[in-house]
């Protein structure tokens, strides 16, 4: 298989005509989007915390967060993202990947359509 790369439209809420596209690494392990902090600033994405997040050594590292709308291949989902330090990878995590309704099929390493359910 693989990694996963997408391409992403990362917008503004507020104002979606403020956007920038970037590739992303799909990752079925992590929860949450990571994107690097000049981006967010460029589109003039503000955090609305700080919080504390543990990485799979076990340590743990302090990001801001905030709120984006991220689209892909035509649909279009607001989800969480974590403000990427210099060192940071950027990554579209599996919050983002539900909201949008894709998966990453196991198989072929690219990214699937899934039901949105409602229960």
């Amino acid at each position: 298989m693989g990694l996963t790369y997408v391409n992403v439209s990362i917008a503004n809420p507020i104002n979606p005509k403020r956007l920038k596209r970037k590739k992303l690494l799909a990752g079925s392990g992590a929860l949450y989007s990571i994107i690097p902090k000049q981006i967010l600033r460029s589109i003039r994405i503000r955090p609305y915390a700080t919080e504390t997040f543990t990485l799979a050594d076990g340590s743990t590292i302090t990001r801001e967060v905030g709120a984006v709308f991220l689209g892909i291949n035509g649909r279009k989902a607001p989800s969480p993202v974590i403000f990427g330090e210099k060192n940071d990878g950027a990554l579209l995590g599996v919050i983002a990947l539900e909201s949008l309704g894709f998966t990453i099929d196991p198989r072929t390493g690219k990214l699937k359509p899934t039901p949105l359910f409602l229960m």
